[in-house]
């Protein structure tokens, strides 16, 4: 009898067990040179596979010596152009057809060969690929109640996160530092668990990084190249909650089930936004809506009646092209990050899907910030109507987001009324800020006390840079602007170009004034209030110093202070530090960016001072 096996059930270890069984008695074991090159390749790559095949071919030699049965390696081995095409079947052709040739018993316990074989006449063998009942992971025993994550690295002590959501604390949970050895058999035994058990499997499989889904447990194993050293690190939920647990609840539910709606969950790393949006997804699918998720890695702690996707073809895109098809009321999307993931959290809002990202954000706002520049202004109130920011665990804002044709708050002109983005607080109904173009630029205004001074400030930097950018393309000599409030400004120019700015009749400045929505009064230089120039020092406002620019330097004469680091400021304002020469100056190099602000600073007549570092 002569059996010739695949690679699936030589990794697997299905041929020895066969023979020690019983089987194939007497029988010639013709092992292909493809698949001890898949091997091969598998170990080279660090994969346990690879590894437990070239084990098995070792417990095969054994069982040739005891005389049980006969090894023989055929065929040669697979050039280039074929093991590049293994994904497409290549090396499992070769392997059949050496079976043909032998006419033997073709031993898989891969389905897709089995099929193909018989089609080809082959007497075909096949074992269900081999699944275990994985009980207890060694890891699990780092965790209690309240362990969140556990890190463990070759030769440092054991540590993990625990507490409660919002209370962490990262500690040392075992004094004896463990082993790379010890690393190594919890990394084999996780793989193996991952592969062989129903209730996990390999999220992701690169050189020097493996993510495994066990169970409730999401188990990243890092290793050189990728890392500098053996590293796991475990993570778990802690809490499985229901959104009867939040305030709020029962307006968020009415809220929820009103119609599909975007909703960005934003709030600091561990502050319980996964958990809140398992909540929401059981919420949701409690109520007869079809819910999905996408993620990746899928970690989300989800019932059975929701559809778990990842990426497809390594692209979040055309998982979306396909949950199109599905047709899903509501999609879970954890973690929206990049352009490209609120891209298609937007294209697939904008299809009719209801869709809750999961977004890290310090502030709520920051959380709705993040769409500006990725998608058009006006469209992101119909991409996200609803942010909810989670705080230790808890729901702490949750805003309303629509638009309204306004005249933004601080501002007094009709003609200024244009497209807004309210941010309405849920709870009290009040709007806190508002988002909208103010010539040419996207601001974002708060509107509660304590933080419209700020804003305001923001909003005349844009004002007065958008101003002085006018001006100076018709002055020949520099320009500075006040703003007066948000509907006036004094523009203060040189003599000689007065008339300029002004233009017949006042028609130029009038049609500034007109572009601009802003009235501006147009003053010389000399009617500037000037700030004091005492060239004393005085304590706490350094030395008034006057910089000389030449051709290739910005000089700054600063005697008597050879050696010492000072610091450099305009009206006030830290420029940079540098260190005084021993000729008792400092020079910046024109036409870099300190040099940039210095003369900008002398052109506006800005108090230059030297101060102590």
């Amino acid at each position: 009898m002569n059996v010739v096996p695949d690679t699936s059930v030589v990794v697997d270890g299905r041929v020895s067990e066969r023979i020690e069984a019983g089987g194939f008695v007497d029988a010639t074991i013709s092992i292909p040179e493809a698949v001890v090159a898949e091997l091969e390749s598998q170990a080279n790559e660090g994969q346990d596979s690879g590894w437990n095949g070239l084990e098995e071919l070792q417990r095969l030699a054994e069982l040739d010596d005891e005389g049980k049965i006969k090894v023989d390696y055929i065929g040669d081995r697979p050039d280039a152009g074929e093991r590049g095409h293994a994904s497409e079947g290549e090396i499992d052709a070769l392997i059949r057809s050496l079976a043909a040739d032998l006419d033997a018993v073709f031993f898989t316990s891969d389905v897709v060969q089995a099929e193909v074989a018989r089609s080809k006449g082959l007497a075909v063998e096949y074992v269900a690929p081999r699944t275990e009942t994985v009980e207890h992971l060694a890891i699990e025993e780092f965790f209690n109640e309240e362990t969140m994550s556990v890190h463990l690295r070759a030769g440092t002590q054991p540590r993990a996160k625990r507490g409660t959501i919002g209370e962490m604390s990262y500690e040392v949970i075992d004094e004896d530092p463990i082993t790379a050895e010890e690393l190594r058999e919890l990394s084999q035994e996780i793989r193996n668990a991952a592969r062989q058990s129903d209730e996990g499997f390999i999220e992701l499989s690169e050189p020097g990084m493996d993510i495994i889904q066990f169970r409730e447990y999401r188990i990243a194993i890092a290793e050189p190249p990728f890392s500098d050293g053996l590293e796991i690190t475990a993570v778990r939920p802690i809490a499985q909650t229901t959104l009867d647990d939040y305030e709020q609840a029962e307006e968020l539910k009415d809220r929820f089930l009103e119609r599909q709606r975007g909703v960005l969950i934003s709030g600091s790393p561990g502050a319980g936004k996964s958990t809140f949006a398992q909540a929401a997804a059981e919420f949701l699918a409690d109520n007869d809506y079809v819910v999905k998720t996408m993620e990746k890695p899928r970690d989300l702690q989800v019932g059975d009646e929701i559809t778990q996707y990842t990426e497809l073809g390594g692209e979040m895109e055309r998982t979306a092209d396909s949950l199109l098809m599905v047709r899903p009321d509501y999609t879970i999307y954890d973690e929206v990050r990049k352009t490209e993931d609120f891209e298609v959290f937007a294209d697939m809002r904008l299809a009719g899907v209801g869709m809750i990202g999961v977004v890290h954000a310090t502030r709520a706002i920051d959380a709705l910030q993040r769409l500006v520049g990725r998608v058009e202004l006006g469209m992101i109130p119909q991409i996200v109507d609803t942010v909810v920011y989670i705080e230790a665990g808890e729901i702490d804002t949750v805003y309303d987001v629509y638009t309204e044709v306004k005249v933004p708050h601080g501002l007094k002109e009709e003609d200024l009324a244009r497209p807004v983005i309210v941010i309405e607080n849920f709870t009290t109904n009040e709007p806190e800020y508002e988002i909208y173009t103010f010539n040419r630029q996207v601001v974002t205004v708060p509107l509660k006390e304590g933080e419209n001074q700020q804003s305001e400030q923001g909003v005349e930097q844009i004002a007065r840079q958008e101003i002085e950018r006018e001006i100076r393309s018709v002055a020949n000599d520099y320009v500075d602007v006040e703003i007066q409030d948000s509907n006036r400004a004094t523009v203060y120019v040189s003599e000689n170009d007065i008339s300029q700015v002004i233009g017949r009749g006042g028609g130029r400045i009038s049609d500034i004034e007109d572009r601009l929505g802003i009235e501006i009064d147009v003053r010389t230089h000399e009617e500037q209030p000037q700030p004091s120039t005492s060239q004393q020092p005085t304590s706490g406002e350094g030395i008034v110093v006057t910089p000389e620019v030449t051709s290739r330097h910005v000089v700054i004469s600063v005697e008597g202070h050879a050696g010492e680091t000072v610091e450099v400021r305009a009206d006030g304002e830290y420029l940079f530090t540098a260190t005084v020469s021993r000729g008792g100056d400092i020079q910046v190099s024109r036409g870099s960016a300190i040099a940039d602000e210095l003369e900008k600073a002398i052109d506006h007549r800005r108090q230059v001072t030297v101060h102590p570092s």
